[in-house]
Formats: C-alpha cells, sequence, structure tokens
C-alpha cells in the first residue's frame, strides 16, 4: 500500500469535516476565530507592542478587529503591533466571508428540506392519505367537508412527489379548506422509517390511496408491523382490484384495515344503474358529504318499538335499518322489535340531525295509497355493452343477476380476447351472449343495431389499453352519435356511459345520457365515507348485492294514485304496506337537469307535500 502523504491526509480530515453538516463547520469557525485571536493577543502582550498590557483586553481589541475591518484605521503605535492588527483583521476578514457562506448553504440547505417535506408531523386526531393520485382531490373535497363542523381538523398526505409540487396541484384544485389544514410531506408509504414522518400513533384515519394491489398490501404491512405502533388498534381504509387480495390484505392488516373492492363495486352500480338511470345519482348523493349521508345513532325512544313503528318517528331523517350485536340488518321485517343496545342507521344531514320529533302525531292520506297491484309478468330484456375493459366479464355477470330468463346482451368491441369472452359466457344463466368485432365509434354498426331497439346500453371506458383522457374522449364520440340516433329514428333507450375523469362529465352532459357512472369518483366517495365510519362499508355492500335489499327506482303509480298531492308520511306508509322503505322520489320532468340533481330528492321533510305523476319515481330498499 502506498504511503499517505501529510497533505493528503489533512485534505481527507478536512473533507471529513466538511460533511459532518453546519453545526460542526460553525464550531470550527468559531474555533479557529478564538485560537487565531487568543495566538495574535499573547504575541502582542509578550512583546508588549499593544497599547495596554493587559491581556483580557488585548483579547477584546483582537475581537473586535476580526468582525470589524474598519477598527484597524483607528491603531497607532509599533510597526509590529500594527501589523499584527491587520493580519487579525485580514483573518477576520477571511473567517466572516466564510461563516456568511455557511450560513447561506446552511439555510438554503434547511429550505430544500421543507421542500422536500421530511420534518415529522406534530399533529393529533389527524387523517393520514398515504399515495398520490387524481382521487385524492375528490378525498379531500370530501374530508374538508365532513370536517367543517370540527376546528382545527388536519389533513396529512404522504406522497411519492415533491412537496412543493404536491402543495400547488391542492391549491390549485381546492380553493377552499374551511377549518381544515392540508399538510403533505414526502415518502415512500412501504418504508417504516418514512411513515414515522406523518405520526401514525395519533391518527383518526389512515387512507391507502389504491394504486397495484402487491403496494397497497405492502403499504398495510408497514403499518401493522411498525415497531412503533400504538397499542389500540389503527382504522385503515384501501382499495384492491382482485377479491382474492382481500384474505391476505386482511391477515396484513391484523383486522384493522377495511377493504373496498373497487371492480366488484363500480361492476355492480353499472349492472344496477344500466336498469334504473339515476341510480348512481342516488349513491352519489349518499356517498358524498354535501347533502344527507347515512348515520348509525343510539336512540332510546326507539326501543321496544316495531321498525315499522320507528319509520315515522323521525321528521328530517329517513331510518333504513338497524345495527344490533355488530351486524347491520337493511330493510329487516315491519314486526321486528328493537332491543337495548341497538342502533338505528338512518339517511340524515348530520348526526345530530337525527331527532325524534316532539309531536308524535302524524297524517297519512290512506285513500291515495294504492292496495296490491297485480305483478307485471317480467319479459326478457335486451343489453347492448359498446367497449371492452377488465370489468367487463363482472357487468355481464351483475347484469345476469337482475334480468329474467332468455334475456339478450350483445358487445360491440374490437378488443375482446376470445379467453375473456369465454369467461363471461361461462358466468351467465339468464342470458343469451351474442359478440359483434367492430369499432363502437362506426356510425354504421350503431345504425344497425338501433333498429333492435335495446331495453339498455351501457359504454364502456378502455382504460387499459388507452389513457384517460382519450378514453372519455372516445366515449363522448358515442355518446353522440347514439342521441343524434335517438333523435332520427324518434326513439328512446337507456343509456349508461363510464366516465374516467369527472371533469369531463359536464362535457357529456350535452349528449343528454340517462346517467354517468365516474368510477373513479365514486371509489373516492366511498373510500371517506368508511373512513370516517367503517360501519358504512356494510351497509353498502348490502346495497350492492343481489341478494338481500337493494335501491331501486319503481313507478310511484305503483303506490299511489298518480297525481295526487300527499305528504311523505304517505309514502312511507305506502312503501311499509310492501315491506320497503322508501327514502325518496324522482321527478321525471327534472331528470335531464345538473341544476336540480336529475330530479333525485333524497330524505325530503315528511310533512312536505309532493304531487307524483305517472312518470315519477319512488327510490325504495327492497327485496326486489
Amino acid at each position: 500500500m502506498d504511503e499517505v502523504g501529510f497533505l493528503e491526509k489533512l485534505r481527507y480530515k478536512f473533507d471529513n469535516l466538511m460533511s459532518k453538516g453546519t453545526g460542526i463547520l460553525l464550531l470550527s469557525l468559531a474555533s479557529a476565530t478564538a485560537i487565531m485571536i487568543a495566538v495574535i493577543s499573547l504575541i502582542v502582550w509578550i512583546t508588549q507592542s499593544g497599547p495596554t498590557s493587559s491581556f483580557t483586553e488585548l483579547l477584546w481589541m483582537g475581537l473586535m478587529r476580526a468582525i470589524d475591518s474598519g477598527t484597524v484605521s483607528g491603531d497607532t503605535g509599533s510597526v509590529g503591533y500594527i501589523f499584527l492588527m491587520f493580519v487579525t483583521t485580514l483573518g477576520g476578514i477571511f473567517i466572516l466571508s466564510i461563516l456568511i457562506g455557511i450560513l447561506t448553504t446552511g439555510i438554503e440547505s434547511k429550505l430544500d428540506s421543507l421542500r422536500k417535506g421530511r420534518s415529522r408531523v406534530i399533529e393529533k386526531d389527524q387523517t393520514i392519505i398515504l399515495g398520490w393520485s387524481e382521487q385524492i382531490f375528490t378525498i379531500i373535497e370530501e374530508l374538508i367537508e365532513a370536517n367543517s363542523n370540527r376546528k382545527h381538523a388536519c389533513i396529512v398526505i404522504m406522497g411519492n412527489h415533491d412537496k412543493s409540487e404536491m402543495d400547488d396541484a391542492i391549491r390549485e384544485r381546492i380553493t377552499d379548506t374551511k377549518t381544515t389544514r392540508i399538510v403533505t410531506r414526502q415518502g415512500n408509504p412501504i418504508d417504516i422509517d418514512d411513515l414515522e414522518i406523518v405520526s401514525l400513533n395519533t391518527s383518526r384515519s389512515i387512507i391507502i390511496i389504491p394504486e397495484d394491489d402487491t403496494r397497497v398490501i405492502k403499504t398495510i404491512l408497514a403499518i401493522t408491523n411498525n415497531p412503533n405502533k400504538r397499542s389500540e388498534p389503527y382504522n385503515i381504509v384501501t382499495v384492491l382490484r382482485d377479491p382474492e387480495n382481500v384474505q391476505v390484505a386482511q391477515i396484513a392488516g391484523n383486522n384493522q384495515a377495511e377493504i373496498i373492492l373497487s371492480d366488484t363495486l363500480i361492476s355492480r352500480i353499472i349492472a344496477q344503474t344500466c336498469r334504473q338511470p339515476g341510480l348512481s345519482t342516488v349513491y352519489t348523493e349518499l356517498l358524498d358529504f354535501g347533502g344527507d349521508e347515512i348515520y348509525f345513532s343510539e336512540c332510546p325512544e326507539t326501543i321496544k318499538k316495531t321498525f315499522g313503528e320507528v319509520l315515522f318517528l323521525f321528521e328530517k331523517s329517513t331510518v333504513i335499518g338497524i345495527q344490533s350485536q355488530g351486524k347491520t340488518y337493511l330493510n329487516p321485517p315491519m314486526e321486528t322489535i328493537l332491543q337495548p343496545g341497538d342502533r338505528i342507521i338512518a339517511i340524515s344531514e348530520d348526526d345530530d340531525t337525527i331527532v325524534v320529533k316532539s309531536e308524535q302525531k302524524y297524517n297519512v292520506d290512506t285513500g291515495a295509497i294504492l292496495q296490491t297491484v297485480a305483478a307485471e309478468q317480467d319479459s326478457p330484456e335486451k343489453t347492448l355493452i359498446l367497449g371492452w375493459n377488465d370489468n367487463a366479464h363482472l357487468i355481464i355477470q351483475e347484469i345476469d343477476n337482475y334480468v329474467p330468463q332468455d334475456s339478450i346482451l350483445t358487445v360491440v368491441s374490437d378488443c375482446v380476447e376470445e379467453e375473456d369472452f369465454q369467461t363471461a359466457l361461462s358466468q351467465v344463466v339468464n342470458q343469451k351472449i351474442e359478440l359483434l368485432k367492430g369499432d363502437p365509434k362506426d356510425r354504421s354498426i350503431l345504425d344497425d343495431l338501433m333498429v333492435k331497439n335495446y331495453d339498455h346500453v351501457i359504454i364502456l371506458s378502455n382504460n387499459s389499453a388507452l389513457d384517460v383522457q382519450e378514453s372519455d374522449a372516445n366515449t363522448l364520440v358515442v355518446l353522440l352519435q347514439l342521441r343524434d340516433i335517438s333523435e332520427k329514428l324518434n326513439c328512446r333507450f337507456s343509456v349508461v356511459s363510464e366516465m374516467m375523469d369527472f371533469r369531463n362529465k359536464k362535457l357529456a352532459e350535452v349528449t343528454k345520457v340517462n346517467d354517468f357512472i365516474v368510477s373513479e369518483k365514486l371509489i373516492s366517495l366511498m373510500l371517506t365515507q368508511v373512513s370516517e365510519n367503517k360501519m358504512i362499508n356494510t351497509v353498502f355492500e348490502d346495497l350492492f348485492d343481489a341478494d338481500g335489499s337493494e335501491l331501486y327506482i319503481k313507478k310511484a303509480s305503483k303506490y299511489i294514485k298518480p297525481d295526487s298531492t300527499v305528504n311523505y308520511y304517505t309514502l312511507v306508509e305506502a312503501a311499509r304496506r310492501k315491506n320497503e322503505i322508501v327514502i325518496g322520489y324522482v321527478i321525471a320532468a327534472e331528470q335531464k337537469d345538473a341544476q336540480k340533481d336529475y330530479g333525485i330528492y333524497i330524505n325530503p321533510d315528511k310533512s312536505a307535500l309532493v304531487s307524483l305523476s305517472e312518470k315519477d319515481g319512488l327510490i325504495v330498499i327492497a327485496e326486489d
């Protein structure tokens, strides 16, 4: 090994010193300054060449000349003394220049560190969002609305993006944060050390933005296996695509994670909405925090009363079920008696508006209520799917749960894999599936198809091969063509369109389509609701599932005499007699008006009067 020279060793030690940070550099600089002043002062004191014989005064004079270079101009005395003071001044100028450089570099480094967002968050009862995508803006908006009655609420976001970029994007998209502060940090959610930055142990809930299932599971593991984790369980909410990964995620979460299956959820909503246009607006109204939401409430006044009686106890809330012994029951039998410890599940403006009305009397116009209407014979239905994506076979399977026997479903797409189509064929019982190879945007294909009078039309976004904007642009082209065909043929068919970007929904409204499914927005709303109350997940699982009770939009003429003016209590009674729960109504004349929520009215005051025509509908929770 070659022998290392003194200068090289000295340079090596200097390099190590420079790498130790601003604090060490300042300490070293102060030491060097003190040594320089002490040595020069000692020389002056020994030689007695200065204006004073006090060593302390000489130290002070040396310090003043090191700090203030102009002081040396007033010095008088021997040449040796003036020279030594001049050397002190030069040393001071040199050291002061280095000091300014170190401080500037240190401040810039600190500012850069702050911009990167690597400092630890000190908050309490905060909602933590791990990850970053377009979904985050909807989640933030809903959390802000949910926190509007809380002072000093806080949302902490950790993403793999530069902090300044995240801050700028949030300020651009969200102008009013109301009572909520938003704190961003840069980090990797699957890194246990990075998770320490957001203070998991003081959080009220943790939302994991969905990416791929594997990364979501790794993030759950990083949270629950943190050696510094708190004793009480976390409230973790996230989304998975593959149902087969749910069990693994629950094991990783150790019963602390609430899982939402995005593909299954969207497929069920599309299947239900295609047969009942307007239903997605109902779901959106229940999922967002802008109007009425679903709450759980303990009401002593409901104990020992039947569920049918409880429906009439609230003026400004709509009871839809009960929670008993940790389980939720939507639309239970009307004779069910509520027991101590049971909680009601109600749609209301807020949790504090679920109040039993003081006046127990109410009027029901029994004369306007229709008695049992003869059941209509279900006839086979014809459904058309334009386009194909990863969820198509799930949608077909869900539609099969609702349509009568011998129904027909036609798929038009130029990107269907044979294996995927065979999978769809194997999952249906009530439908015959036809595949037509072609581009859904081809006008000649659409002209040939529309004369067949399809009952339902679904337009799917190609979310795997195209980016969001291109996919939505293709959907808009098909919608415009269908509107033109509908006007020229003077025929009506329900059209349900899947959109990827919520901002494109306003463009699509000009096509007068019956309903929109904005999948990313619905998933974001669901995430936010479950983060505030994890029991909500079980409620919506029941509503979306084909088994049990679901949401339906039924003709009001099946319940009351058309055009009769009644109060809402009458509608509640009419539905109760059919073992159903009415949660609102639909005005057909307003279904194209976005300003009036497409004619959807959820949870109106029960004393309010309403007149429903033959074309209007009731929104009910029923078994079929």
